[in-house]
């Protein structure tokens, strides 16, 4: 990207002429750097503007589109994504990063409802920058003294508001994905200690419980670490999805029936699609009745933890073994922040996970070995994903993001009761959380309402939500996700988050829907 000397040079930038003769190695100039830093600083001072015009200010801009659409054919010709064997000079970079900007989904827009996370943090971006110039990687404290604290005192205080009395333990991994794969390894080693030197051989069959709206990634969790999909035993979950704690207590009987060693639940506290909380007290209760690992993934649902006015959504969760929390979701954290604890001052996760690698955990270093924290994850290089969740918070404090989530909930109360009052809008449920799930009904589908309702998607009738974001897309005047769900044919996922949302883009979103859909 810079200009670097060239190896049939005398000298480099940094050596006068004539103060060494160059050392050359199999024709390479070993002599000075051969990054110009000059010129790297001043290419770093023509980016940030650019970064803050097109990627914040504008980004965030109600008035600015939230997408600009190409296909997947016409934007690979706008990008020239080919790599070459000659670099190009600074300018044309410049407009390479103004390109990638200006056609990426911004998901710090006032009107970007399409994901579980959204909006844009100053003090989390600002964390963001700070650990991406210095690159640490988070497993010793020598390479990242500053880092490794943050990242414990985060912990603490997230453990503290669990409700752990005991305290516990934890690390921030790359994604509540990884973070559930977390809890079925640590909760089959707790059952069966052997696994990790013995291997699957040397087990019996397990079974772990989930219900049948959890997140796709327990499966996978169970494919990847070899206990298997179908040793993991769906449990039916109410209308509103909750898991049912009978249906739940007569698989784990099925499971021993079976003669299989049932070894954990994994619960969900804000469920992806309905926003659903499982029943934490009575699931803790069986898990205690069959000696069960529980699990809870409140990776969506964790900040309603942080709100006194909500947190009762989560009630049993300090009984828990272990939780998933994404502080990316509705925080505002900054993908990616995703802390995985554990219970208890056991150990488990270093007793898990240690491998004694010799060259990165000497056990005669000069100081406390304690915090080289790096061996009880299963990754070697890691990111110092609390920090900016730790800035964050000592810039907010535990109130300011009480109040992040109490409004949320409360901007999703407003439009629930907004949906309610207009024609052709129809909640598929009242929300639980900040998941508002709707279906728009076109004046043309309006007559035999509910009997149109089920037909709507089924050839030929178009499907609505699916032909209404195609044209929200193109247009770029807002994200909002659709899906179906057992036997409900699609609608629509409002999701709420970002402070920077405003009563205005809630009937904005509604109005908007209605202009795109009507001649449907």
């Amino acid at each position: 990207m810079f200009p670097e000397t060239s190896s049939k040079s005398s000298a480099s930038p940094a050596e006068p002429k004539g103060k060494r003769p160059p050392v050359l190695v199999d024709g390479v100039t070993l002599n000075g750097p051969t990054l110009d830093i000059r010129e790297a600083e001043s290419f770093l001072r023509d980016a940030m503007p650019i970064i803050m015009e097109e990627a914040v200010r504008k980004a965030t801009d109600v008035k600015e589109k939230v997408c600009e659409w190409r296909s997947p054919e016409q934007l690979k010709e706008v990008l020239d994504l080919e790599l070459r064997d000659g670099g190009e000079a600074n300018p044309k970079i410049l407009q390479r990063c103004r390109d990638a900007i200006r056609y990426s989904v911004k998901t710090g827009h006032p009107r970007f409802f399409n994901q579980l996370y959204a909006g844009l943090d100053p003090y989390s971006l600002v964390g963001r920058f700070i650990t991406e110039a210095l690159n640490p990687s988070l497993y010793t404290y020598e390479v990242a003294p500053v880092f490794i604290l943050t990242e414990e005192a985060v912990l603490k205080k997230m453990i503290e508001i669990i409700g752990w009395t005991e305290g516990g333990d934890g690390l921030f991994s790359p994604g509540g994905s990884v973070s559930n794969m977390y809890a079925v390894n640590v909760a089959r080693y707790q059952r069966c200690p052997n696994v990790k030197e013995l291997g699957l051989s040397a087990m019996p069959r397990l079974v772990m419980f989930t219900s049948e709206e959890c997140h796709y990634s327990v499966a996978k969790a169970a494919a990847f670490l070899g206990i298997g999909t179908k040793n993991v035993y769906v449990i039916r979950s109410d209308k509103r999805g909750k898991m049912i704690p009978a249906e739940f207590e007569k698989q784990v009987q099925r499971a021993k029936d079976e003669g299989a060693l049932p070894f954990m639940v994994n619960a969900t506290a804000g469920t992806t699609i309905l926003g659903a909380f499982d029943p934490l007290e009575e699931i803790a209760d069986i898990c205690e009745r069959h000696s069960l690992w529980m699990h809870v993934d409140a990776c969506w649902g964790g900040a309603a933890l942080m709100s006194n006015q909500h947190r009762h959504l989560l009630k049993g969760i300090h009984r828990a073994d272990s939780v998933a929390w994404n502080p990316h979701k509705m925080l505002l954290a900054g993908l990616q922040c995703c802390a995985f604890m554990v219970r208890g001052q056991t150990d488990i996760l270093q007793r898990c996970h240690s491998a004694n690698a010799s060259y990165l955990f000497q056990q005669d270093k000069f100081y406390d070995i304690s915090y080289d924290t790096g061996d009880k994850s299963i990754q070697c290089s890691r990111k110092p994903d609390a920090f900016k969740f730790w800035l964050m918070w000592k810039a907010l404090g535990t109130k300011g993001l009480e109040e992040r989530v109490d409004r949320a909930l409360a901007m999703a109360r407003y439009l629930a009761e907004e949906i309610k009052k207009r024609e052709g809008f129809r909640l598929v449920m009242e929300p639980e959380y900040a998941n508002v799930c709707f279906w728009y009904i076109p004046p043309s589908l309006r007559i035999d309402y509910d009997a149109k309702l089920k037909i709507a998607s089924t050839p030929p009738q178009p499907q609505v939500a699916p032909v209404v974001k195609e044209r929200m897309m193109k247009k770029g005047s807002m994200l909002v996700g659709y899906q179906p769900h057992g036997d409900k044919v699609n609608f629509f996922r409002q999701i709420i988050i970002s402070p920077q949302v405003s009563r205005e883009d809630m009937d904005f979103l509604l109005d908007e829907i209605n202009t795109l859909g009507k001649d449907l």
